[in-house]
């Protein structure tokens, strides 16, 4: 996708620009160590389009683009430690490489450099920009409390996974266009249709890489396919089988998630899973947010024209296989 190349680009030009103090040097190294390992910088890119559907240049959008992508990072930080992970996009987490300590700290201050980029904007659009980093924030911290507390639980369902997942990942999508579409005026209507595709794309999106997870080609994933199995996440397949599953197998579900050969567990969830159909219902579920994104997208008052790279973006978010 040959725009989305350029948009990373873009984004990555100006990201490094970005100068931070020197010292304290494990304060601030941390911070430049996680912007420059990579991602598809698929929110910050959200913002310039959520601009340009409005006719609005990216360029003048680029403070609150960078607002985006380091708030995320600063979460990613936390969540790995949360998560005790030792890996982000196949380096070492910032914890692993310093300490925990460490990065607490340095994505503190990642958060106070978000605001302080999104400030960077019209007066007239300061207000509603700030309240909705403010509510997004809020709302990432609950969709990871419910991440964690689903770890203790034998009784989460469906329905649960899904707002969780909206909390933790697709309400930043939706803030992230909503951003570029306050930079650029748009109206109240507007702003609120473009929240909800971005909020579905991000439904869609989580879902896709639940069943990337376990079905992906191990050649192209990049990492351990069955990675949830293994840690025995309570994903949107794993649910979704136990939602069909009679007592016979929901036991071997259960004697499963205590099996200590990985290959096993591996091969053997995947063969239930395929027994229960439990693919397909995930794949139509991510069609139907999917749907509900373009639905929404459709709304927006904007010629046609403007909604063509948004709309690539998407359809490359769902087909991908990695």
């Amino acid at each position: 996708m040959i725009e989305l190349k350029a948009y990373t680009a873009f984004i990555e030009e100006h990201l490094e620009k970005l100068e931070n103090p020197g010292k304290p040097e494990r304060l601030y190294e941390p911070i430049s160590y996680i912007l420059k390992i990579g991602g598809k910088r698929i929110r910050p890119i959200l913002t310039l389009l959520g601009a340009e559907l409005f006719g609005l240049p990216k360029e003048q959008v680029v403070s609150q683009a960078i607002a985006v992508e380091v708030f995320h990072n600063f979460t990613l930080i936390h969540d790995d430690i949360m998560d005790e992970a030792p890996l982000r996009r196949n380096r070492a987490t910032v914890h692993e490489k310093w300490n925990a300590n460490v990065g607490i700290l340095s994505g503190d201050v990642m958060l106070v450099q978000a605001y302080q980029h999104l400030s960077n904007i019209a007066p007239e659009h300061l207000p509603e920009a700030l309240n909705l980093l403010n509510k997004t924030a809020i709302e990432v911290c609950e969709g990871q409390q419910y991440d964690m507390d689903f770890e203790e639980r034998d009784d989460v369902t469906i329905h649960e996974y899904i707002e969780m997942i909206r909390l933790k990942t697709s309400v930043l999508l939706g803030s992230a266009l909503t951003l570029g579409a306050i930079v650029a005026g748009a109206s109240e209507a507007d702003k609120k249709e473009l929240y909800k595709f971005g909020q579905h794309i991000g439904l869609a999106f989580q879902i896709q890489d639940d069943i990337l997870d376990l079905y992906a080609d191990p050649d192209k994933f990049g990492k351990q396919v069955g990675g949830d199995v293994m840690a025995n996440k309570k994903t949107i397949l794993y649910l979704t089988a136990l939602s069909k599953a009679n007592k016979e197998q929901m036991e071997i579900l259960k004697q499963l998630r205590n099996e200590n050969n990985i290959e096993l567990k591996i091969n053997r969830t995947r063969e239930l899973f395929d027994h229960l159909d439990v693919k397909n219902d995930c794949q139509n579920r991510m069609e139907e947010h999917y749907a509900m994104a373009k639905e929404a997208l459709a709304k927006v008052d904007t010629p046609s024209e403007n909604k063509k790279a948004l709309l690539a973006l998407a359809s490359y978010l769902m087909s991908r296989e990695i």
